[in-house]
């Protein structure tokens, strides 16, 4: 099924994380899903031998309380119910351990910044969500909104690749709605350098990751559009969401291992953080 059951929302107060609690409100409605909202404080730091442990408790909870006394309004405004959680820690550890604990399907987190480094970093809280969880991760810019029209799925053909295709092709049968893929050819001037025969063996295999989007879809009687782009991975698919005006793009997540899960993968993390759609990251 591709629709999702459990959502956990992270939760910090920011204008992304309210848009993340909106869109998943739009997941209780349409699909009666079960929300959690989640929000995580740091652990204390200083002497407990200075200051008395109620009021230590008192002083760390109260910033999130207050954040989830916030969620619990928007969600009446919304109209949906919704259960809260507060946990203290690092908080992309708590995330993934709390979507773990409570066996959500889809973590659904705010994208902050909107300067150049901010974009490209995309927040390592985010990153590190994803580069940990096993569970699908959906990330929305401030003014991001979810729809299931223009769906586009960015592929490379690797097996991560084809977990967000499997996902994909679900999501547009169950929606009924038609599935887009790029492929992106990385070149530059140094590739073109190299020959037109180099370049044209380039777009044949981006051909042939397409080949097996038309194949699956084929088989789930999903229309599909197919496209090949060149040039920088991740401009080259936000580009491509901007021509077909997308409404969610669909990507894999890269490696699960060591520094893989804190960099999490440049392409994937860069489409986030200039996307100005929703971004669903989908896991094994």
């Amino acid at each position: 099924m591709a629709k999702y059951r459990k959502i956990l929302v992270a939760y910090d107060g920011s204008p992304s994380a309210r848009n993340a609690l909106s869109l998943a409100s739009q997941f209780a409605r349409e699909d009666k899903s079960w929300i959690k909202v989640l929000a995580v404080v740091p652990p204390y730091q200083g002497d407990l031998e200075l200051i008395g442990v109620s009021d230590i408790k008192e002083a760390i909870a109260g910033p999130g309380q207050e954040m989830l006394a916030e969620a619990r309004n928007l969600a009446d405004r919304e109209g949906i119910s919704i259960l809260t959680n507060l946990e203290q820690g690092e908080p992309y550890e708590q995330i993934v351990q709390v979507a773990e604990e409570e066996n959500c399907d889809l973590i659904i987190m705010g994208r902050r910044g909107k300067n150049k480094m901010e974009r490209e970093l995309m927040g390592s809280v985010t990153a590190r969500v994803i580069g940990h969880t096993s569970k699908d991760v959906l990330v929305t810019p401030e003014a991001g909104k979810l729809s299931w029209e223009n769906i586009l799925l960015a592929t490379d053909g690797s097996t991560c690749c084809d977990n967000a295709l499997a996902r994909a092709l679900e999501i547009a049968q169950e929606r009924k709605v038609k599935l887009n893929a790029v492929s992106v050819v990385y070149t530059n001037d140094e590739f073109y350098a190299l020959g037109q025969e180099v370049v044209k063996e380039l777009y044949q295999e981006a051909d042939k990751v397409l080949d097996k989007v038309r194949k699956w879809g084929g088989d789930l009687g999903v229309q599909t559009e197919l496209f090949v782009r060149d040039g920088e991975p991740h401009q080259a698919i936000n580009a491509m969401a901007a021509e077909i005006s997308a409404t969610l793009i669909i990507m894999g997540s890269h490696g699960r291992k060591g520094l893989t899960r804190f960099l999490m993968g440049s392409v994937t993390e860069r489409v986030i953080g200039y996307a100005d759609c929703p971004v669903l990251i989908c896991h094994l």
